[in-house]
């Protein structure tokens, strides 16, 4: 089946006529292999009922935020980490801006302020609301929080307006939703990937560190979970929540991780190299702190930690490796010379001159592999990491029937 395929969806219905069309739209998820469950509002309710809706999805639907019966079930925050994406549909212009506002005054605000999985927002409204600068900025201010706007498409109007405003078609919004997951393209395979920094210890409260944060490597861990991997995550000292479906394994410095990926790699198909590992450690570790003894300072040896990944490459060959250039200046070049110094199939070069990748939820890079180049443009980091494994599975499935 197709990417939808044993997703879990949430749908969120807000109060107007469109919400009529939410019933195709269910019919539509769940043809297409996904578990839906439905969330109303209360104005929703004057629109169709929770029982239609039920129904179609096959689910008792959740229209209350403190609701007995509901939290021994499956309560709001259970709904929330359940969910693989929320869709909004019809989405207000009242609810667009409760979200901006972070507003959790009602069930469907609740749950997508609550959850991690991507939300979608279908707006449905009048032609000027649509078009007011309020509605306009909060769109805005959507999207820059990871928020996808499907739609709306324009046309006659159920007030009669004319116009910019109409729900997105349910077969539009399926296909948007669809687009937005990496197929089941790596079924049966094992993905290790590490992420984050790692820590070089000088004494018991010093260390030698960088400023990765860890997110596009927990990104692409979910990705893969997504993909229908098994992933173990080898991840340097971060403050992240574990991606769901991933096996994850906590390190400390480049020797521990370097371990960790050694016997993670012997049943893997695909290494995928996010971490900033420490390029040296230092040469002794003090075991008791340091003193500043006088102003003049004091000189730490360092020496070059092991190469991780090239390590890996000639230890394990028949792995799909995928590495990370991290870059100030001559990006492109850089890149690609460590391509082939380090043996990678692909890698993902990023500009990190301007300060604005480590830590942020953004990120834009360019794959690089022996065919060429193909650049994906600033983006958040779970849609980076979709993009880049959609790529890897093509990449790998094409190195794969070369091999035959």
């Amino acid at each position: 089946m197709g990417h939808l395929n044993k997703r879990n969806i949430i749908i969120g219905v807000c109060g107007g006529i469109a919400a009529y069309k939410v019933c195709e739209l269910i019919r539509l998820l769940v043809k297409q292999g996904a578990e839906v469950r439905v969330v109303m509002t209360q104005g929703a309710q004057a629109f169709v009922t929770p029982l239609t809706l039920q129904a179609l999805s096959g689910h008792p639907v959740h229209t209350e935020l403190l609701d007995a019966e509901a939290e021994r079930g499956m309560g709001h925050i259970e709904l929330a980490r359940w969910a693989d994406a929320v869709i909004i549909a019809p989405a207000t212009a009242g609810t667009m801006a409760k979200l901006v506002a972070g507003q959790a005054d009602n069930l469907l605000c609740t749950v997508v302020l609550a959850t991690a999985a991507p939300v979608f927002i279908a707006p449905a409204m009048n032609q000027q609301m649509w078009a007011h600068s309020s509605t306009a900025a909060n769109q805005q201010s959507l999207r820059q929080n990871g928020y996808t706007i499907i739609g709306p498409g324009s046309g006659e109007q159920a007030c009669g307006d004319v116009g910019a405003g109409r729900m997105s078609e349910p077969h539009e919004i399926v296909t948007a939703v669809a687009q937005f997951f990496p197929s089941r393209a790596l079924d049966g395979k094992h993905v290790v990937i590490t992420a984050g920094p790692t820590q070089e210890a000088i004494d018991p409260v010093r260390f030698l560190s960088n400023h990765s944060s860890g997110k596009m490597g927990f990104a692409l861990a979910q990705a893969c979970a997504d993909a229908g991997a098994q992933v173990t995550l080898i991840s340097g000292p971060v403050h992240l929540a574990t991606p769901d479906r991933v096996d994850r394994r906590d390190v400390t410095s480049a020797l521990d991780m370097l371990q960790a990926c050694e016997e993670a790699c012997m049943s893997a198909d695909i290494l995928i190299a996010c971490a900033a590992v420490a390029d040296y450690r230092p040469m002794h570790y003090h075991e008791q702190k340091l003193k500043k003894l006088s102003s003049a300072g004091i000189s730490i040896d360092l020496v070059q930690n092991p190469d991780i990944v090239a390590s890996l490459a000639e230890r394990y060959p028949s792995l799909y490796r995928v590495g990370f250039a991290a870059e100030t200046q001559d990006l492109i070049a850089h890149a690609k010379a460590k391509r082939i110094r380090k043996k990678l199939h692909m890698i993902a070069a990023n500009d990190v001159s301007n300060g604005e990748v480590f830590g942020t939820d953004d990120n834009a890079v360019t794959l690089i592999t022996e065919q060429g180049e193909i650049h994906l443009p600033s983006a958040n980091k779970r849609v980076i990491a979709r993009q880049m494994i959609t790529h890897i599975a093509a990449q790998l499935a094409d190195s794969e029937a070369g091999s035959c």
